[in-house]
């Protein structure tokens, strides 16, 4: 029997065997490839993923909501840094108010804005300001020096709103009142006396008939003012007296002023008055001027008014401010401000005291 068909079929088996193989290795490699290809399809879904992520934390930090404590931490950091800042504003200020030249009172006020600061008596001492007691509504800004040194109070479109005036006694000496009428000055307060500091003794100004004539005759109002000394209400009555009788034939439009300075003498009449009694005195001689028919005035300066007086007491009464330093310092109710003592007026000889009233007196009805 011959054996080359057998032999022919064992290679067939053979070279199907082998076919098989390779098929399941190709098989085998290409369940492989698809393996890695789901694979990387994977990374890159998670990748993908990832970047969404960062794309959503990247707009939330755009568009963050703040805390309640996010905010008060916010607040008090930039409150502290204004704090800072508003205080290295305010050094500085002062730093060159000083160089400037400024008086230790004027820097002060710069600072206690609340207050009102008097220096007296060797020290300072403050005054908050008062919620009840009338303020005045004057723009400092306002009040314009002139190039002569006069000052005038404006509006907003620079016409003038005030009056010019002057206040003499027999410290000027002879006045010439036409000069003085021909310098625009509208209203001059004449003084019509004193009373002594120590035996307390009435005393008519020697120029004082000579002045209020004088003026009146070269058509400026006048007023008067009187330099107290007064101890006690009877005293005030006695001064006002005294006054209505000197200025009875005379047409005063203006007002009739009490005159109220601290005497520093250790031998003044004064000496142991207090605030109160004071008080009680200034209205008194008010109240009997108001009586006669004319305007009551007090003048003083920011110890008179803030330390001597008590203002609420005094409401009701014109108020005549002497300062003389710019800007004017006081913030309740005045009419007069004197700016100055060393000011200069063609008709007297020497210095004069200027002031600028707000208020036509010689309109008001008495």
């Amino acid at each position: 029997m011959s054996t080359r068909p057998r032999r022919s079929r064992k290679r067939q088996q053979i070279s199907l065997i082998t076919n098989i193989i390779f098929c399941l290795i190709t098989l085998s490699a290409l369940t492989g490839c698809i393996v890695l290809l789901l694979q990387n399809y994977g990374l890159k879904d998670k990748s993908q993923a990832v970047m969404n992520q960062l794309e959503e934390y990247e707009s939330m930090r755009g568009e963050y909501i703040y805390t309640q404590s996010d905010l008060e931490a916010y607040s008090e950091e930039t409150a502290s840094r204004a704090k800072e800042e508003g205080k290295k504003a305010l050094l500085d200020e002062m730093k060159q108010m000083m160089l400037d030249g400024e008086s230790s009172s004027q820097v002060f006020r710069t600072v206690f804005t609340d207050n009102v600061i008097v220096y007296a008596d060797g020290g300072y001492k403050f005054f908050p300001i008062s919620e009840t007691l009338k303020k005045h509504n004057y723009v400092y800004d306002n009040f314009v020096s002139q190039e002569n040194g006069e000052i005038v109070y404006v509006d907003d479109t620079k016409e003038v709103h005030s009056l010019k005036g002057i206040d003499v006694s027999r410290h000027q000496g002879e006045i010439n009142w036409e000069k003085v009428a021909s310098s625009d000055v509208s209203y001059a307060f004449i003084r019509a006396g004193f009373r002594g500091s120590t035996e307390g003794k009435l005393t008519e100004d020697e120029y004082f008939k000579d002045n209020i004539e004088g003026a009146l005759e070269n058509d400026i109002q006048v007023g008067v003012y009187f330099y107290t000394q007064a101890v006690t209400q009877e005293e005030a009555v006695e001064e006002a007296e005294f006054v209505l009788d000197l200025i009875e034939k005379y047409d005063v439009t203006y007002p009739v002023v009490l005159d109220l300075e601290e005497v520093t003498s250790s031998t003044a009449r004064t000496v142991d008055m207090t605030q109160e009694d004071y008080t009680k005195a200034a209205i008194a001689f008010c109240e009997r001027i108001k009586e006669a028919g004319y305007t009551p005035m007090i003048y003083g300066n920011l110890k008179t008014f803030m330390i001597m007086l008590d203002m609420e007491q005094l409401e009701e009464y014109e108020k005549w401010f002497a300062y003389y330093e710019t800007p004017v310092y006081f913030p309740y109710e005045f009419s007069i401000w004197q700016y100055s003592s060393k000011g200069s007026v063609d008709g007297i000889d020497g210095n004069v005291d200027l002031n600028v009233c707000m208020k036509d007196f010689s309109k008001s009805d008495r």
